[in-house]
């Protein structure tokens, strides 16, 4: 049974820090790359960041850069998202996603990964 699953969400204030984790799991194959998507209230899922672990290869969205880090380690299929300075615009619910199975698309699509945890929750106060 493979699964992901994340910890770390919570309540900040603006300008802080949180920092998210997520394991994927299962006897499966391990991990070919894996991402982090937020989905706000009404919004469509996003693509935030993601690694290729074949080279350590890191993806950003353009909202994250230079506040989110995306870190990991490909021998426990665990990622990690540190978020600093915090914007109430980042509230969401946080999601990790694992990619096992090369699909056609990239790692900022949401198409490429096959599971997903069940999210948790950011939310960033002013």
């Amino acid at each position: 049974q493979a699964q992901a699953v994340e910890y770390g969400g919570g309540l900040a204030q603006a300008g802080g820090s949180l920092r998210l984790s997520c394991t994927a799991s299962g006897r499966t194959l391990s991990t070919y790359a894996m991402g982090w998507f937020r989905q706000a209230s009404g919004k469509e899922r996003e693509f935030v960041a993601g690694i290729r672990w074949s080279g350590d290869v890191l993806y950003y969205s353009d909202s994250g850069k230079g506040r989110f880090t995306m870190s990991g380690v490909h021998a426990k299929n665990t990622v990690y998202l540190q978020m600093n300075s915090l914007k109430p615009e980042d509230t969401a619910v946080y999601y990790c996603a694992a990619d096992r199975v090369v699909n056609g698309y990239d790692y900022t699509s949401i198409e490429e990964y096959d599971y997903w945890g069940q999210g948790t929750q950011v939310t960033v106060s002013s």
